[in-house]
């Protein structure tokens, strides 16, 4: 612990190296909260578990055109209360999101419309709509069936992410 003595002169020693000084905003708050980060980052951890989903989908999608991509990142940005329950794994919360669109048709057919629609938007064409039950367009590049196998794929892979990440935090 710190005397009396001691305190006040910090105090005078701090008041004479700020004499000189002219007043900043951003010194009074580095003086203030000097400690307040200390050894954590200034970026929230929803930010965090948002840009670790949104990095290991632009690694792991296999998606020419970018219109699946874009939709799932929309998805990503959206659902904040998924994102939150898994913030210290991340990519559980992409698996949760993904899931039910493979598993629920009436999902994924809703799904395949919005990247349809962004297809069109990007390309400035009118996009294909596959309706459930019918054969697809042959130009339509985002069938019910193809998007059905492409996030089926990457869920593997996320998966398997997930298992090693698993496994080294176990390892540690």
């Amino acid at each position: 612990m710190t005397t009396d003595n001691e305190q006040t002169r910090n105090q005078d020693i701090q008041k004479e190296i700020r004499a000189g000084r002219s007043f900043s905003l951003a010194e009074a708050i580095g003086r203030e909260g000097g400690d307040f980060l200390k050894g954590h980052s200034p970026i929230p951890r929803l930010v965090q578990a948002r840009t670790a989903m949104k990095v290991f989908l632009t690694r792991h999608l296999a998606d020419a055109s970018g219109a699946l991509h874009a939709i799932l990142l929309t998805w990503i940005q959206g659902d904040e209360a998924m994102v939150s329950r898994h913030i210290e794994q991340p990519l559980m919360a992409l698996a949760e999101m993904i899931e039910p669109i493979i598993n629920n048709p009436p999902m994924l057919y809703e799904f395949v419309r919005q990247v349809d629609v962004k297809w069109g938007e990007m390309n400035g064409e009118r996009p294909h709509f596959q309706q459930p039950g019918q054969p697809a367009h042959p130009d339509d590049e985002y069938t019910h069936e193809s998007v059905h196998q492409t996030l089926t794929h990457f869920l593997q892979v996320l998966r398997h992410s997930i298992a090693l990440q698993n496994n080294h935090r176990t390892s540690e």
